[in-house]
This record gives C-alpha cells, sequence and structure tokens, in this order.
C-alpha cells in the first residue's frame, strides 16, 4: 500500500544486491534540459530499527533520494540517523529536501506525502479527444 500511495513505480525485477529491499522508485524531473532522478523506496510493516534507515541511507547515496515507509512510528535514532544524510539541492527548482525521509501508513492515510522536487509520469498523458471529434463508429 505505502509505495504505491506515494506514486513509486515498481522496479519490475527482483534486484540482487546492491538494491536489495527496494520497493519503487519516484522519477523526478530536475536540472534543464530535463534529467531524470530517482527516489528510492522502500516498505516495512513489521518491527523497524535504525540499521534499517542506515542501509537505506547507503542504497539512496547511489540515488537522489531515500524513502522510507513503516508501519510503526519511526524511533529517536531513526530520524537522527535519517537526518544524518543531509539534504539533496534541486537546482532547477533551487530547493534542498531533506534526503532520506520517513512516512508512517498513518501519515499518508492522512494526506502528508514526501516533500520532493515535481514527478515525472510514468507515460505522457494523451491529448484529449472531444465527443464530437472522438465519436462511435457506425456498425
Amino acid at each position: 500500500m505505502g509505495a504505491n500511495r506515494i506514486g513509486a513505480q515498481p522496479l519490475g525485477e527482483k534486484k540482487k544486491g546492491a538494491d536489495k529491499g527496494i520497493d519503487g522508485v519516484i522519477t523526478f524531473s530536475d536540472e534543464r534540459p530535463t534529467r531524470a532522478k530517482r527516489a528510492v523506496v522502500q516498505v516495512k510493516s513489521g518491527h523497524v530499527h535504525v540499521k534499517d534507515i542506515r542501509e537505506l541511507k547507503d542504497i539512496a547515496s547511489r540515488n537522489a533520494m531515500g524513502i522510507f515507509i513503516t508501519h510503526e512510528p519511526p524511533t529517536r535514532e531513526m530520524r537522527t540517523e535519517a537526518a544524518s544524510a543531509g539534504y539533496y539541492h534541486s537546482p532547477l527548482w533551487e530547493r534542498d529536501y531533506q534526503k532520506i525521509q520517513i512516512l508512517t501508513i498513518e501519515e499518508l492515510l492522512a494526506g502528508k506525502n514526501v516533500d520532493m522536487p515535481p514527478v515525472i509520469p510514468p507515460f505522457p498523458k494523451a491529448q484529449r479527444i472531444s465527443q464530437k471529434e472522438g465519436g462511435q463508429l457506425p456498425m
């Protein structure tokens, strides 16, 4: 539920090695001409520990950002570890975003979202066709 709620797309294949444990990615635009960046998303439903944030920090170091979604509230140590990752600076939007963000399922259900640059849609939107143009064809 968590990764879909924030617009993350699945990786499409289970990766072994460095990206183990990543449940999805969010692609966003940064720099001109538009250059895609990635925020990796990890969802944990069981008991969470500061080591989970350390692992995400390591994976996020090869990406722009890391998003950790959990059922349980994060511990003080987890928040401290996430804050120690610093910020991702967006040159296009001239703004800093926390590099590792922790969100709970409860926060997501209450409407909280990831603080990040605008998302690139996975597919371009099709042009809307008016009813006259796209009417039903005769049989």
